[in-house]
């Protein structure tokens, strides 16, 4: 038998989480874990769709109340955003969402410019045959969505994360991973700018000529160089 705040908060979850959840779980196989990860994905979501902008104060008792849940699992799903960099705890302030700086931005920027280019550069030079399709499969989806900014997003990051998926370093991943959280926090995402999709879409392009030539050297160029682009588009 579950706990009453347990089945109220994976009801909730069930009907109004952006993305599918498990179903509750007899208390047998639901740890004490399972519950703050659950609660962390939701304020993720709340985070990454403005429901709690970058700089607001987060108020622990209305959310737990929202939840229908103690503010034990929820302070612990805090935690795990404030590692993620997604939450700022402050000392007898409580925890606001993170706010993006200039220079926040620009750091960020530099480092997945370094991180993903080196992935793709091995991609280029390891991947068989079959993983390099699956990069062109979703090229050939950014191209339809060029004009569908919300899909063209996922599809983008995708492609990227697709990229690291297929050079298989796990620390990378989870650096990138990191990172690209927490660049959702960014009021001016790069792709926001006019004209910016169709630039990006362009840049893809030359980088998927240079995976099918294998030619290392080019893809970290131009992976570079795609997020420099990125940057500069921010920063405009």
């Amino acid at each position: 038998m579950m706990h009453n705040y347990e089945f109220k908060f994976s009801a909730r979850l069930t009907s109004s989480a952006p993305h599918p959840v498990a179903l509750p779980l007899a208390e047998s196989q639901l740890s004490p874990r399972a519950l703050y990860q659950d609660v962390a994905e939701r304020l993720r979501q709340q985070i990454f769709n403005r429901e709690l902008e970058p700089g607001s104060w987060i108020d622990e008792q209305k959310l737990a109340a929202d939840y229908g849940i103690s503010r034990t699992p929820l302070r612990e799903a805090l935690k795990v955003l404030a590692v993620e960099g997604l939450v700022t705890m402050k000392v007898r302030r409580g925890a606001y969402v993170t706010e993006m700086s200039t220079e926040d931005v620009r750091q960020i920027y530099h480092l997945l410019a370094l991180l993903e280019s080196d992935a793709a550069a091995w991609v280029a030079a390891h991947a068989t045959e079959a993983q390099m399709g699956s990069l062109r499969t979703l090229h050939e989806q950014l191209e339809r969505e060029v004009h569908q900014r919300e899909f063209f997003f996922a599809t983008n990051e995708a492609f990227h994360m697709q990229i690291l998926a297929l050079a298989g370093n796990r620390w990378q991943q989870q650096m990138i991973s990191d990172l690209r959280k927490v660049m959702k926090l960014n009021r001016h995402h790069s792709l926001f700018k006019e004209g910016r999709l169709s630039e990006s879409l362009d840049e893809h392009r030359a980088i998927m000529r240079a995976f099918e030539t294998r030619d290392a050297e080019a893809v970290r160029r131009l992976m570079q160089a795609h997020f420099n682009n990125g940057l500069a588009a921010a920063a405009a």
